[in-house]
């Protein structure tokens, strides 16, 4: 049975009573590995996998790409990393680091790898996934004037790389919704399955051609338009029809101790990319 077959099955993984455990979501409620029903107001979610590797495209989405001024159609993706160091959970805080202006959320579907995945053929892709989680890929968009394009400090400090509730098999998720919500409000809306340029089956067999994958890592799959900078207070909620819901709130983080290295820039690169282009936005997209 392929993973967007149903039934619907979630898992995930928490504490209760400090301890942790795998559960499963009951009318009302969760059931722990140990049979025990709780409540979710009583229990810490922790991420939902342990991925060895979190790998991310660029600019996935049609809105996005056109939003930032991109002519035609890609021929083929690019990616980078988000080191596991930046894996949050559902109800896990999103810091911005002291100092830093521009903190952005980009809601996104996550790939959760389930078996060895080396080298395979686009029609078996789906065998290998595990199931689905709600990911935001939020960003420090004034790191993005050093590191040479790689993204490693806008993508990767800490906290950066929420997922969750859980994982999820049995829905076929390119008929899914994805919102992201700011204080409620949602903010970006959009089809996965039509905004997107290269499907989950093409960016899995993609990155397996020359990187061998293993059950729990993470494939992101790209943002909608409207990835805009946030404020300490503000409530971050990704959601994804028929996944889940992840929320997080952003707070303000202490100020690096050491004097050195690249500092935050305002600059026009940085605020095209953190405010947006809504002038460049086709009328017929979100």
């Amino acid at each position: 049975m392929s993973v967007l077959d149903g039934p619907r099955h979630e898992l995930r993984r928490v504490i209760f009573s400090g301890s942790a455990h795998w559960s499963t979501v009951v009318d009302g409620g969760l059931e722990l590995d140990d049979g025990r029903l709780v409540s979710e107001s009583e229990v810490q979610h922790l991420p939902p996998c342990a991925p060895t590797k979190i790998i991310c495209p660029h600019g996935n989405y049609r809105s996005r790409w056109y939003e930032f001024g991109g002519e035609g159609e890609p021929t083929e993706p690019t990616y980078f990393h988000k080191p596991i160091s930046s894996l949050n959970s559902h109800g896990g805080q999103l810091v911005r680091p002291g100092g830093h202006m521009y903190l952005n959320y980009e809601g996104e579907l996550a790939v959760v790898i389930g078996k060895l995945t080396r080298n395979i053929l686009l029609e078996d892709a789906w065998d290998y996934i595990a199931g689905f989680t709600v990911a935001n890929d939020a960003g420090l968009q004034d790191m993005r004037d050093t590191d040479a394009g790689s993204m490693v400090r806008v993508k990767g400090a800490d906290t950066l790389c929420p997922v969750g509730p859980g994982i999820v098999s049995g829905v076929d998720v390119r008929d899914s919704t994805l919102r992201t919500y700011r204080n409620g409000k949602i903010v970006q809306e959009a089809v996965i399955g039509q905004d997107m340029w290269f499907g989950i089956d093409y960016l899995v067999t993609d990155l397996a051609r020359h990187i061998t994958l293993v059950p729990g890592d993470l494939v992101l799959t790209g943002t909608p338009a409207n990835s805009r900078a946030v404020d300490p207070g503000d409530i971050i909620e990704v959601e994804i029809t028929g996944i889940g819901r992840l929320r997080n709130e952003v707070i303000e983080g202490e100020v690096p101790k050491a004097n050195l290295g690249h500092h935050p820039t305002d600059s026009d690169e940085v605020r095209r990319i953190a405010l947006g282009n809504d002038d460049r936005l086709p009328a017929h997209l979100p």
